[in-house]
């Protein structure tokens, strides 16, 4: 993805290519706790792909903005669990305490290490672009870290008190809203998804399962078992989370299955494998090309039907509905017109089922007009929404009712635990397609900072089942009708 124009991969050609077997390890003296070795950015890095990146924002914003945001930082660390070093040997953080000037807590416990390598470029971009500078600067070398999803674990924890208050209230006023281009328009939405699905098949294949599924696993284990599950037990936990959708939307031989983002094909696959007729929409034509080819290859092509087609064009009449982690691609204003697309084409007595990542309340309303380093690297136009944001629109904008949900947020840290050590194990296959040391960092960043959310309960992730509250009112009046029968003739 090259990051002026939200198009392309983000690759380099030829001789520029830099590929992860010129990077160097990021560890520490201390912990060095990541099995694998992080790219280092390059001295050059060519404007042309990474504009942002390339170049330290040198305006008079920048400037002045960049001191109290160093100032802010500064203030904000001192009391957080980390060990902020800078090049001076200044140690920042809880770390500066005690033993813990070793970088270990009390009983010799590590704190993660957060290396900031250029303080000045960390500051300007940090005042110049608040958490988009963040993202940024860690792309360009500016930071480093032992343990980057323990560091940005600590930031998650306390995203809302990090800025002063008052700072906060003015936030609106001084941080970048959602570009007009990127809302979730019918016209907008093609290129939204292209710019993160079509980058390469071949990249995501790079670090997901053979079931090429790209969202949260529901794993067997539970408590400590799951931290340490591992890429073996991947593929399967997939199909057990697909299995379960399917089961909750009654998806069984002859039932009509509309899917709401194709993926790479595997949902489609096994609602198939039970007899189910499916018709499946994308946005993506890499994925619609593969996920063709896949159910092709499994013998499958009369039984489903995959269409490069916004969900909003959608028509027919289907008894079962189902969408995996797709609704946080619609965008805040259109969550009422993918509820009321649902309804409408749902058979009387359908039903519902869909994943999605979910946020508080709270964080929602403060944050979802805003543009982050997510949308502008990762996914344009994005917004995660609440439980209490679907329960509301469902229930005052359409006749459906949420049902049943099942939280699995602890399962989608592992799942991204998973991919990140994927990724980085395979970073020179990376950079042999073509992605730099900036994407790959990008790419890291992106997947350590979605775990972090999900390992600190800032993100959740739920299986929610919904059905019609017209097709269940009935079924219970006709179920209490059945009752006072049977009780008539007992009687009599």
């Amino acid at each position: 993805m090259t990051e002026a124009t939200g198009s392309g991969t983000g690759r380099t050609e030829g001789t520029t290519r830099t590929s992860a077997n010129t990077a160097g390890a990021v560890t520490s003296a201390v912990t060095g706790t990541v099995p694998y070795t992080v790219p280092q950015a390059p001295v050059t890095i060519d404007p042309a792909i990474w504009p942002s990146i390339a170049t330290v924002p040198t305006s008079l914003k920048a400037r002045v903005a960049g001191r109290a945001a160093d100032a802010i930082f500064k203030a904000a660390v001192r009391s957080l669990p980390l060990a902020v070093r800078y090049p001076d040997g200044t140690v920042l953080g809880k770390a500066s305490l005690g033993l813990a000037s070793l970088g270990q807590a009390p009983g010799g416990t590590a704190y993660p290490v957060m290396t900031i390598n250029r303080p000045e470029a960390f500051a300007a971009r940090l005042g110049d672009g608040g958490l988009i500078g963040l993202g940024e600067s860690y792309m360009a070398g500016d930071w480093d870290a032992d343990d980057l999803t323990a560091v940005m674990e600590v930031f998650a924890a306390r995203v809302g008190t990090l800025v002063p208050e008052p700072l906060q209230k003015l936030r609106g006023l001084y941080l970048p809203r959602q570009p007009r281009k990127e809302r979730n328009t019918e016209k907008n939405t093609r290129s939204n998804i292209s710019r993160h699905y079509d980058l390469s098949n071949e990249l995501f294949a790079s670090f997901l399962d053979s079931t090429m599924t790209y969202s949260s696993a529901l794993f067997p284990e539970s408590g400590d078992a799951l931290r340490t599950v591992a890429w073996d037990g991947l593929a399967a936990a997939q199909q057990a989370k697909i299995d379960r959708l399917l089961d909750k939307a009654g998806v069984k031989e002859g039932t009509r299955v509309l899917e709401i983002g194709t993926g790479w094909g595997e949902l489609a696959l096994r609602a198939a494998a039970r007899g189910a007729t499916v018709y499946s929409v994308t946005l993506s034509s890499e994925q619609q090309e593969l996920a063709r080819q896949r159910v092709a290859d499994a013998g499958y092509a009369d039984a489903v039907t995959i269409e490069l087609k916004d969900y909003r064009a959608v028509e027919g009449e289907y008894d079962a509905v189902v969408s995996v982690e797709m609704i946080e691609a619609v965008g805040f204003e259109y969550w009422a017109t993918y509820f009321q697309t649902i309804e409408r084409v749902l058979a009387p007595g359908g039903k519902v089922a869909i994943q999605a990542i979910t946020i508080a309340h709270d964080r929602l309303m403060a944050t979802r007009t805003s543009y982050t380093w997510v949308h502008k690297y990762i996914f344009p136009g994005g917004v995660i929404p609440s439980v209490r944001a679907i329960e509301d629109i469902t229930e005052k904008q359409t006749g459906l009712r949420v049902r049943e949900r099942l939280a699995m947020g602890e399962h989608y840290a592992q799942t991204l635990r998973l991919w990140e050590e994927r990724f980085m194990g395979r970073a020179e296959e990376v950079g042999a397609m073509g992605f730099d040391a900036i994407f790959q960092r990008m790419w890291l960043f992106y997947l350590c900072y979605s775990r972090a959310g999900f390992e600190t309960g800032y993100l959740d992730v739920q299986q929610i089942v919904l059905d019609s509250a017209f097709t269940s009112s009935a079924s219970s009046k006709t179920a209490s009708a059945k009752g006072a029968a049977a009780a008539k003739g007992a009687a009599a």
